[in-house]
């Protein structure tokens, strides 16, 4: 789809990603800010960043290189600074605790991973509307699902509904992030082409060429 985004994920001359030194780690992911550099100091953290192997929707493989993809994705977008320190912190954390989520059947959601990114952002921030973001960035995926896959109209409409009152002030900011995280490796885009169609109150964007940050760090 127009604006996807082909990245070459980081790769260790020697050794392989799960024993990556916090100093190879911090200069994979350049942390902009104090607070992302401070994310590089946990430890459950930095096991999540190193999580994963290529897979349908993440060829990439492990959660930091997905990372790098997003971030790529918002370095493109026109956006104002505020905005984009707002998306990384979201792109830094969304995806980092798969590795300790509740994987089996029936679904535990109390322990999916977006619950465990949302508790550790809370340690960081009282930002309220971005730690529901956090926890939410899924849902509009889940939504699509329901209505296009499963033909569950008035629970996606429903879900959509509660999604909305619950970011309230960052629609725009929770649309930038779907549209960051869709857009790399192979997803599907037709989530985002649906969100995109039917959503009447966002502005929608389109990528621009990647261009270097300069600014306070």
């Amino acid at each position: 789809m127009p604006g996807f985004y082909h990245y070459r994920p980081f790769k260790p001359k020697k050794r392989p990603p799960s024993v990556l030194t916090s100093a190879e780690l911090y200069d994979a992911l350049q942390p902009e800010t104090p607070l992302e550099a401070s994310f590089l100091k946990d430890a459950e953290f930095c096991r999540g960043l190193v999580w994963g192997v290529p897979r349908f929707g993440h060829p990439e493989g492990t959660i930091m290189a997905h990372i790098l993809e997003v971030n790529a994705n918002i370095d493109r977008l026109p956006i104002d600074a505020a905005t984009r320190r707002k998306l990384r912190i979201i792109c830094w954390v969304h995806d980092t605790f798969k590795h300790i989520e509740h994987k089996g059947s029936p679904r535990d959601w109390s322990r999916h991973h977006s619950i465990y990114a949302r508790n550790f952002l809370a340690r960081y921030t009282d930002d309220q509307l971005l730690l529901e973001v956090v926890e939410l960035h899924d849902e509009a995926y889940y939504c699509w699902r329901l209505a296009h896959l499963y033909q569950r109209l008035t629970e996606s409409e429903e879900r959509l509904a509660q999604l909305r009152h619950r970011v309230g002030a960052y629609w725009q900011l929770y649309y930038l992030f779907f549209k960051c995280d869709t857009c790399t490796g192979d997803k599907n885009p037709a989530p985002l082409i649906w969100f995109e169609n039917t959503m009447d109150d966002i502005e929608m964007v389109e990528f621009g060429a990647s261009k270097p940050h300069v600014g306070p760090r």
